[in-house]
């Protein structure tokens, strides 16, 4: 506490400041006479060269006007005056730690990192700067090339007379490692850019860097010119740094190429002899007379529906088992002899396996039952 308070007086017989300003200087430099004299002449007299008595085994301390090394204590004037001349984006942001509104320290932060829209900005700034110019594509699709398409496909040559046959001329193939030209839209979002109607790629993604950087330089990416195969690529940027990424639906692109017709053009439809409304009559009389029904016993009306879309009533005693109804569906239908079928309960659908059970056992009474072709 002495120590200070003799610091406090060496601060006032030095400068002829109050004592208050003195503490208040000291207290910013830790007490420290040298940086805090140093702080306030630094700070409000700039013609003043001061040189302080010298302590015992010490050294002298001057302020000159010549260049020196950076101070550790500084004022927020001069902080305010270095962050007009200096980039925060090179140097990062700045913090300050103890002092009042002339003096303290000073800690500078890691370099801050791009916000998209600075990225997007970057990237059209660049290319502006490289000769890029605003383009009009009003009436044009997107990625749809400036030259017309040339037909490349085969066709008929006319014959010169009527009796001259036309004969089919097979197009010309470009060979597949030719150049060509290739027009490419490149839509900046506002998390990442893609490629005409590809997929979403991130601005942080260490594998886009490379191609972004080329942007902002002016130039056409290395995969870009990879795949006009030494052809001219036409790029153009679309802002949309403001939007989320929203892919567009595909339109549908009908089959261009060649292919072998197989067979016939129609394939050959082979069906079951019809069947006349009286065969049909006949026949489900004969299944009905089938089934032999005893009066004195409980009966149960039963409704099948036929997979030709047909539909069978008949009546049968509680003690009939489910095979009796599969014998009576192929009487009814003789068609269905050859064919494999299942029996099925609706709501719910379930499979009548077991065909030993009777209807009773079954609980299809009065039920209605489906016919489904395996």
């Amino acid at each position: 506490m002495a120590s200070q308070e003799e610091s406090v007086r060496e601060f006032v017989a030095v400068t002829g400041v109050e004592e208050e300003r003195a503490r208040f200087f000291l207290e910013s430099a830790g007490w420290n006479l040298q940086l805090a004299l140093g702080s306030f002449f630094e700070d409000g007299n700039d013609d003043d060269i001061i040189t302080l008595p010298q302590p015992e085994g010490g050294s002298s301390v001057s302020r000159s006007t010549g260049p020196s090394s950076q101070p550790r204590v500084t004022s927020f004037r001069d902080l305010m005056h270095e962050a007009e001349d200096e980039s925060d984006e090179e140097e990062g942001q700045r913090f300050f730690a103890g002092g009042s509104e002339r003096s303290g320290q000073q800690i500078v932060g890691p370099p801050k990192k791009k916000s998209s829209n600075e990225v997007v900005e970057d990237l059209f700034k660049g290319a502006r700067e490289h000769g890029a110019v605003p383009l009009d594509r009003t009436g044009k699709g997107l990625g749809e090339s400036s030259k017309a398409k040339a037909f490349v496909g085969g066709g008929y040559r006319l014959g010169a007379a009527p009796e001259e046959e036309s004969t089919y001329v097979v197009g010309e193939r470009q060979a597949s490692n030719s150049q060509q030209d290739v027009h490419v839209v490149l839509k900046l979002w506002k998390t990442g850019f893609s490629l005409d109607n590809g997929e979403l790629r991130t601005y942080n993604d260490p594998g886009n860097a490379n191609f972004l950087e080329a942007i902002r330089r002016g130039e056409i990416p290395l995969e870009l010119r990879q795949r006009a195969r030494g052809g001219q690529v036409n790029l153009d940027m679309e802002d949309h740094r403001d939007e989320d990424f929203a892919k567009p639906k595909v339109a549908f692109k009908a089959f261009e190429g060649e292919g072998q017709k197989l067979g016939s053009a129609t394939p050959e439809l082979i069906s079951a002899p019809p069947t006349s409304q009286q065969d049909q009559a006949a026949n489900e009389a004969q299944a009905s007379s089938s089934i032999s029904l005893d009066p004195s016993q409980p009966t149960t009306n039963i409704q099948i529906r036929l997979a030709d879309g047909g539909k069978l009533v008949q009546r049968f005693n509680h003690t009939h088992r489910i095979s009796d109804l599969r014998q009576f569906v192929v009487l009814a239908r003789p068609t269905m002899a050859a064919r494999e079928f299942v029996l099925m309960t609706t709501f719910p659908n379930k499979e009548l396996a077991d065909e030993s059970q009777t209807l009773q056992e079954a609980n299809l009474l009065n039920a209605v039952i489906v016919q489904r072709l395996n």
